[in-house]
């Protein structure tokens, strides 16, 4: 990657947003200063000119920071390319060149071709010399050195031979090896008694948590409807003197717990069902047990209206009725460049009415209401599950 590839991307970008603002009218005329609805508007007409998508985070690591120290990835330079117009990334370049800059990239070619070359004919003198070097290094010893040497290692070996068998019928008798093998039969079996102790004082450690441990189960039914909950929910484990332990329990699945202790306090929570704190105790508690949640109506009902892409009319007006005009409503980003965006009311109702793909991943994660039972607080996000580009 070269300066100028930095260049040509900078004047693929201008292209870019010159492109979009021809029939659009986003809140800012610069393109790094887009977010949100912006963004999602420009996503959709990507797809729709270049059939391609470019994800939020690619946006904002890209188009936010100018000027860029690194290029996207080929496919995403070619897409931008056919939005601005262009057949491909190699097309625009082609059509954007500085002054000298195909002089300059056929001289670098032919330096580095002659390095090759040069580096090729260096090595042919060594593939050369390499075989025959191998016979000057091999030794031949003549027939009677070889003899000798043998008959030197026979004489050797016959004569340690003999001191060996001389020492061992000389010191070895009955009554010595009668003693020494009763020895190591003592020794051997008080060696087997501490190895065992040893073992089962290792396990009763490693596995005593699993052996005065007791496990518990929960299934958490929708008290409304006497069926289990189809959704996440987040279970806090309280403890005296400790800080909460958080577990997640899937849907249409019993929670698990396992523990020592004599009693449990638990808090269960969700977006869709109301916060409840649950206490129990494990000396008498059953093993296994159903626990109903009382389902929050109203983030129900924003879920499913902000979701339906049918009677958008009815439901603009449904949407309006549920949320107060003070609401405060929070958009949460999965990338580090923005993380927190806030909007009205208005605004999060023309999101969720707008008939854009993005919204069928639209994750409501906490709402809050007040006494007349209108929602005065909205945290959502729209997840991606998109590679960097």
């Amino acid at each position: 990657m070269s300066d100028l590839d930095l260049l040509h991307f900078e004047q693929l970008k201008n292209e870019v947003q010159s492109q979009y603002l021809e029939n659009h009218t986003p809140s800012f005329d610069d393109i790094s200063k887009w977010k949100g609805i912006d963004i999602i508007y420009f996503q959709e007409d990507l797809r729709k000119i270049a059939k391609g998508n470019i994800s939020e985070k690619t946006f904002y690591t890209y188009f936010k920071n100018s000027p860029v120290t690194k290029l996207p990835r080929i496919d995403m330079l070619n897409i931008l390319s056919i939005y601005a117009g262009y057949v491909s990334w190699y097309d625009f370049k082609k059509k954007h060149l500085f002054s000298d800059e195909i002089l300059k990239e056929y001289g670098e070619d032919d330096e580095n071709l002659s390095e090759e070359l040069q580096k090729e004919l260096d090595q042919i003198p060594d593939l050369e010399e390499k075989p025959s070097i191998s016979p000057k290094r091999e030794i031949n010893l003549p027939n009677d050195a070889l003899k000798s040497e043998e008959k030197t290692d026979l004489q050797k070996s016959a004569s340690e031979n003999q001191s060996l068998k001389q020492n061992t019928s000389s010191f070895e008798t009955y009554d010595t090896s009668e003693q020494k093998s009763t020895l190591s039969l003592v020794k051997k079996y008080i060696w087997l008694g501490i190895s065992g102790v040893l073992a089962i004082l290792v396990g009763l450690l490693g596995f005593k948590d699993e052996l005065f441990s007791k496990k518990f189960y929960y299934s958490f039914i929708d008290a409304d409807r006497n069926s289990k909950i189809n959704a996440e929910l987040q279970v806090q484990i309280l403890k005296d003197n400790e800080s909460p332990i958080l577990y997640t329990a899937k849907p249409n699945e019993a929670f698990v717990y396992t523990t020592k202790s004599k009693s449990l306090t638990m808090v269960v929570s969700s977006p869709y069902y109301r916060t409840d704190t649950i206490t129990r105790n494990l000396e008498t508690a059953p093993e296994a047990e159903n626990i109903e949640l009382k389902p929050n109506d109203y983030a129900i009902m924003l879920f499913y209206y902000s979701k339906s892409l049918k009677d958008l009319k009815r439901k603009r007006e449904t949407l309006n009725y549920l949320i107060s005009d003070d609401a405060l409503i929070y958009q949460v980003y999965d990338n580090e460049t923005y993380g927190v965006e806030t909007m009205d009311k208005q605004r999060y109702i023309n999101l969720v009415t707008l008939p854009s793909t993005s919204l069928e991943k639209l994750e409501v994660i906490d709402t809050k209401n007040d006494k007349n039972n209108k929602i005065i607080m909205i945290k959502f996000k729209i997840p991606t599950d998109e590679k960097s580009l």
